[in-house]
């Protein structure tokens, strides 16, 4: 079956500790997409605060070098994509399509211009926030101020609509979030994103929220981080498909994807093959009587509808 996983921090794991993308100890590797011969990765370059902000634009160029280095010397295997037709020429190909996101768009420094470069350089989705406030918006950790889009982060609102960009809601403020659904004039996501219902964390959508994804034509992808889905450092496949089946209550069966979150700083996905265990959810959602039309579009083709009509 066709996966597309639309969030993973490996691409800082394997920079920060010297490893590779083409294989590692972590929980997604080249070797392992090629093996499955049906699955899409988007890897995020994630901005710690530590970098933020005087440094931030030059990690995310430092990461960003990184997995061109990587996707070149891996060219026979794996294709950095841009839009639905290079997805199809990588599958066609047998080669591992490669998605390029940002996450923290403190990247961009308060430049729009550096949105634009950004996006020559293949980055096709911008989480514009992480948890707190950028020069775009306040992230959720922040919501207590009321804060939601400022002026600049209109303006990036508008430019991606104009690119052809992916608008990722994953770790914005509430206010944020409503500011965004209010302006954008394509369907967002929320690449890494569960039910607030289900577990109230702060990183998860209230039941407004996913239904305003639907109304805007987005999609959300379920996070596998346990601490989103039952508070502790450890879930089951039964905690995945309880946030699935709630999303799908409100939002319908077009409108829930993959978001994995895997390798991020916590040692909680230790041990897990990520391809695996995504396989494993999926499998999980059959033994429920999923029907398999249902299961394919949340395992690729709802966010890949999403990239078709956006990118």
């Amino acid at each position: 079956m066709l996966i597309l996983d639309m969030h993973t921090d490996t691409l800082t794991k394997v920079y920060n500790t010297g490893q590779s993308l083409y294989s590692n100890s972590y929980n997604i590797d080249f070797k392992r997409m090629k093996k499955h011969g049906n699955y899409i990765q988007t890897f995020a370059v994630y901005i710690d605060r530590i970098y933020c902000p005087s440094n931030a634009m030059k990690r995310a160029i430092e990461l960003i070098d990184v997995l061109y280095q990587e996707c070149e010397n891996h060219k026979d295997d794996v294709m950095l994509c841009c839009n639905y037709k290079d997805i199809l020429y990588a599958l066609e190909n047998k080669k591992a399509p490669i998605l390029l996101s940002i996450e923290e768009g403190e990247a961009l420094q308060g430049s729009i211009a550096a949105l634009r470069i950004f996006y020559k350089l293949g980055v096709r989705s911008v989480c514009l926030t992480w948890n707190y406030r950028n020069e775009i918006a306040d992230g959720v950790a922040e919501e207590i101020s009321g804060g939601g889009l400022t002026v600049f982060g209109r303006e990036v609102v508008k430019e991606m609509n104009r690119l052809g960009m992916l608008i990722d809601l994953s770790h914005i403020s509430e206010r944020g979030f409503w500011d965004v659904i209010e302006l954008t004039t394509q369907p967002i996501i929320l690449s890494h994103s569960n039910a607030y219902k289900i577990y109230p964390h702060r990183r998860n959508l209230k039941d407004e929220q996913i239904k305003a994804v639907k109304e805007n034509g987005g999609v959300i992808g379920i996070n596998f981080y346990p601490y989103f889905l039952n508070g502790s450092n450890k879930a089951t496949v039964d905690d995945v498909i309880k946030h699935i089946d709630h999303m799908i209550s409100i939002a319908g069966e077009d409108h829930i994807g993959i978001g994995a979150d895997y390798d991020q700083t916590e040692p909680v996905f230790e041990g897990i093959d990520g391809i695996g265990h995504t396989t494993e959810i999926l499998e999980g959602l059959l033994k429920r009587n999923y029907p398999e039309s249902v299961i394919k579009k949340i395992a690729a083709e709802n966010f890949l509808r999403v990239i078709n009509e956006v990118l």
